[in-house]
């Protein structure tokens, strides 16, 4: 099971997706829908995990359960 970071690198301008803990870029994307695409596959296949989608500011905006990890919260996602 891992967990996956996903935010803007400014100096490629590309959005960048990170194992949590990881020191390098598991890889990147030209939009960050299409990272935290990559970055929920990435997760589902290490057994699940969560992906945090990172805003501009650097901040978690959203956090989302990939599928088999525990959701902690008992709350359906209305927006993936």
């Amino acid at each position: 099971m891992s967990n996956y970071h996903v935010s803007k690198n400014k100096d490629t301008g590309k959005w960048d997706i990170q194992k949590e803990g990881g020191a390098k870029s598991s890889g990147s994307a030209n939009t960050q829908k299409e990272a935290e695409k990559i970055a929920k596959d990435y997760a589902a296949n290490s057994g699940g995990g969560e992906v945090r989608i990172h805003g501009l500011d650097g901040k978690i905006r959203d956090s989302d359960t990939v599928a088999p990890g525990n959701d902690p919260r008992n709350i359906k996602d209305t927006k993936h």
